[in-house]
C-alpha cells in the first residue's frame, strides 16, 4: 500500500523547512506520493517538484486556500493544480492581501497585553512577509517564554476572545473551488474536524462546496483525533466525497505527526487518488 501524504507546509508559508528539505524528509519517512500545500502561495512548487524528482518521489502540486464561510475560517486544499494558471495566481494574490495590516493589529493587541514588539519578533520566523500569520506570532511567543509550546499559545492568545486575535476576510468558498478547478485540480476540504460548525451549518457548507465542484475531504489528517478518523470516513461516504490523507506537517517537534506517519485510509472510503496514474 502506497504511503501518500497530500498536506504539508514549507517556509514559503508557515512551515519551518524549505520545500526541498520537506521533500527530503518525506522521502526519508517512507512517503511514496507527496504534495506540498502551502497556504495561499504557489512559490514553493518549482523547488518542491525539482527536489522530488531528484529523490524519485512522486509529486503532486498543491495549495491550501484560506476561505471565510459563515464567519469561520475554512481551508480548501487544491491538488494536481497548474501553478501557472492566471486565475489561481491572481486569486491567491488577492487572498494574501491585507495580511500585513492584520499582523500590525495583532501586534498592537499583544503590546496592550504586555508583549511588546511581537510584529518584529514574528518576522524572524517568516520566509515570505506577504504570508505572515498567527503561527509566526505563536513561535515568537514560545521563544520569549510567554507560553511553553504552540498549543498553549493558542489557548491563551491569537484566538477569538484572546489578545492578538484579528479576524480577516479570506476568499469566498465558491471562488476558491473555481480557481482550483480552473487550474485543472481537485478541491478537498482540509481537516473538517477543526471547524466550529453545528451539524446544520456543516451540512450547508458541504452542500455549497459540492455545488461549487468540490469532490473530497480529508479523513486521515494530523489535525484529527483517532476517533475523528471514523467519524469523517462516515461523513465522506454519506456525502459521496472522495477521501484524502495528509499529515499537515509544519516542522519537526511542532507537528503532531511527521510526514507519512498517519494510518492509511479505511477501506470504507474511496481515495481521492483512485484514478491517478501512480
Amino acid at each position: 500500500m502506497l504511503n501518500i501524504d497530500l498536506h504539508c507546509h514549507s517556509t514559503v508559508s508557515d512551515g519551518t523547512l524549505a520545500p526541498a528539505v520537506v521533500a527530503a524528509r518525506a522521502k526519508e519517512m517512507g512517503v511514496d506520493v507527496w504534495a506540498l500545500t502551502d497556504h495561499d502561495e504557489l512559490g514553493g512548487i518549482p523547488e518542491a517538484r525539482q527536489a522530488a524528482g531528484d529523490l524519485g518521489l512522486r509529486y503532486v502540486p498543491g495549495v491550501e486556500i484560506s476561505v471565510t464561510w459563515a464567519g469561520e475560517t475554512v481551508h480548501i486544499v487544491g491538488l494536481h493544480i497548474d501553478e501557472n494558471n492566471a486565475d489561481l495566481v491572481n486569486g491567491l494574490a488577492a487572498t494574501r492581501g491585507g495580511r500585513g495590516r492584520r499582523a500590525e493589529e495583532m501586534s498592537q493587541q499583544l503590546a496592550a497585553a504586555g508583549i511588546p514588539d511581537a510584529y518584529e519578533g514574528a518576522l524572524k520566523y517568516v520566509g515570505n512577509p506577504d504570508l505572515i500569520s498567527r503561527t509566526h506570532f505563536a513561535r515568537y511567543l514560545v521563544e520569549i517564554g510567554a507560553c511553553p509550546d504552540l498549543r498553549e499559545v493558542f489557548r491563551n492568545y491569537l484566538t477569538e476572545g484572546k489578545p492578538g486575535y484579528v479576524p480577516f476576510r479570506w476568499a469566498a468558498l465558491k471562488d476558491a473551488v473555481k480557481w482550483i478547478r480552473g487550474a485543472g485540480g481537485v478541491a478537498i476540504v482540509a481537516h473538517p474536524g477543526r471547524y466550529n460548525f453545528t451539524a446544520l451549518e456543516f451540512g450547508a457548507f458541504l452542500d455549497e462546496f459540492k455545488q461549487a465542484g468540490g469532490i473530497g475531504m480529508e479523513v486521515i489528517t494530523g489535525s484529527h483525533t483517532p476517533d475523528q478518523y471514523d467519524i469523517y470516513a462516515k461523513v465522506a461516504k454519506a456525502q459521496g466525497l472522495l477521501a484524502s490523507r495528509g499529515s499537515d506537517f509544519h516542522g519537526p517537534g511542532e507537528s503532531k505527526f511527521d510526514l507519512g506517519e498517519l494510518p492509511h485510509l479505511p477501506e470504507s472510503v474511496v481515495p481521492v487518488w483512485r484514478d491517478w496514474a501512480l
